[in-house]
């Protein structure tokens, strides 16, 4: 953020600046977008350290395990998201406002500001937080399991699952919630923990990770495995999602954007009604709708996060089947005052457009928060961060899928004469709607596959550790699948 602020503010480090179409422009040198594209990187690496882990870090400050404690994780993702979704709202206003009126440098040195103050708050608050100590990397002892598994897949399985190798010692510091139970799922894994003459393994002493492990390492890769289809279902979403950006821009771009005479709303801050949508959504959810839900299913969260990710991809649905008839509205008044094959703005209000917005930022708000709840939970306690980075990579998987979708449109809906649905120089002669309908089909098919991979989850099972009342370092142990 710093270089790019400074890119913004110094004049060797940026073009000089020029009105258009009073001269030519001069374009960025080699140097200048050298600094610009590495700061970018920057950011991005800074980003995907950032965000697992703050998730994840912000929750594994609730110890559910200790009945004094009546603040639940459930409801910090609630307001996690609320606060980021805040922070997006400033951004695409304030900020903007600032970048457009008064300038780039202060545009880009708020935000280098207020990291910079977060930094600090960081470090102060670092004596008041709950620190769970690294316990080595997650992905090494998914490779051990991995390995011992093949190296065993020869053998025949036990009969009984106790005889499995369990080790309460060794796994202690990551399984401090509690330790994961054997499960009958995907049983060529199990023979990572079965005891053979070939492993040297001697009473008291650490075995040979690589040749054998416990049952509870070898859960954590069935948990692992299992949540793979949860994720992929979260990836159309964003594709959906990620259109809000492109072809809805161009729409609010084409429409009449006014509010008064001499004000118009940018086209870029349509975004507005997708944000406030979102965090209305979230407030209602945690102060209306859960207590509500509670009195029905007896939760403590009033529902399951996979039966909230379910609302929310129907909703999804509903707000893609609403922007094609929106869309045909649009061209409808278009071709009414003969601006079909024109660039001009067509007298229709951009707010034809919030609907679509709306919905999107209602499906986000039981989806994505869902989403984040459903890979905490339901991860190892020792992946918890590596969860968290799946979370966002469904996001970028689905962005990517964005892409490729709109490349597969233009190909297989091209025309003879060159058009196709989705046309670069003029929306009003493609069939954007027809686009819009393509992706609720594929949201209905991913909805049917969602349904039958949360039919089927097995919710892991775990022996948790749970603090007695009394300030005693006694503890009970309790059997509980988290649901």
């Amino acid at each position: 953020m710093t270089s790019l602020t400074l890119s913004a503010i110094l004049p060797h480090l940026r073009p000089p600046p020029c009105k258009l179409g009073e001269q030519v422009c001069q374009e960025a040198d080699t140097r200048q977008l050298a600094i610009l594209y590495a700061s970018l990187l920057l950011g991005a690496l800074g980003a995907g350290g950032i965000r697992p882990c703050v998730v994840a870090f912000g929750a594994d400050q609730f110890d559910e395990s200790d009945p004094k404690q009546t603040a639940k994780t459930w409801r910090y993702f609630n307001w996690y998201y609320f606060v980021m979704g805040v922070s997006i709202l400033v951004a695409v206003t304030v900020l903007v406002y600032i970048q457009d009126n008064i300038g780039w440098g202060w545009g880009l040195g708020i935000p280098t500001i207020a990291m910079f103050l977060s930094i600090i708050a960081f470090i102060g608050g670092y004596p008041l937080y709950r620190n769970l100590d690294p316990a080595g990397s997650p992905f090494t002892r998914l490779l051990q399991v991995s390995v011992a598994a093949f190296r065993k897949r020869k053998l025949a399985m036990v009969s009984d699952p106790k005889l499995l190798y369990q080790n309460d010692e060794l796994d202690a510091p990551i399984s401090i919630g509690g330790k994961l139970l054997h499960t009958i799922h995907m049983k060529f894994l199990d023979k990572a923990a079965i005891v053979v003459e070939e492993d040297n393994f001697k009473q008291g002493q650490a075995p040979n990770l690589w040749r054998l492990n416990t049952v509870h390492r070898v859960e954590e890769l069935k948990s692992i495995i299992r949540m793979g289809p949860i994720w992929a279902a979260g990836i159309l979403l964003i594709t959906a999602y990620a259109q809000q950006s492109t072809f809805s821009l161009q729409q609010a771009k084409s429409m009449d954007r006014h509010i008064t005479k001499s004000f118009q709303i940018p086209a870029g801050s349509m975004s507005v009604f997708t944000m406030t949508s979102m965090l209305t959504t979230i407030v209602f959810y945690d102060r209306i709708f859960v207590p509500v839900a509670r009195k029905f299913t007896g939760l403590e969260r009033g529902i399951s996060f996979l039966h909230r990710m379910g609302i929310g991809f129907v909703i999804s649905i509903l707000a893609t089947l609403v922007a094609g008839f929106v869309e045909i509205k649009r061209k409808q008044v278009a071709s009414s005052h003969g601006l079909i094959n024109s660039h001009q703005p067509i007298p229709i209000p951009v707010f034809w457009l919030v609907p679509q917005y709306s919905l999107h930022g209602i499906a986000e708000a039981f989806m994505s928060i869902g989403h984040l709840e459903f890979f905490y939970d339901q991860a190892p306690e020792s992946m918890r961060s590596t969860a968290m980075a799946l979370f966002w990579t469904a996001i970028s998987v689905g962005n990517y899928a964005s892409t490729l979708l709109v490349t597969l449109v233009h190909k297989f809906s091209a025309g003879s004469d060159g058009s196709n649905w989705l046309p670069d120089d003029n929306l009003n002669k493609g069939k954007l709607e027809y686009f819009y309908w393509l992706i609720t089909l594929l949201q209905v098919a991913n909805l049917i596959y969602y349904l039958i991979c949360a039919k089927m989850y097995t919710f892991k099972p775990i022996q948790a550790n749970i603090k007695e009342i009394s300030d005693s370092k006694e503890s009970g142990v309790e059997l509980a699948i988290k649901v």
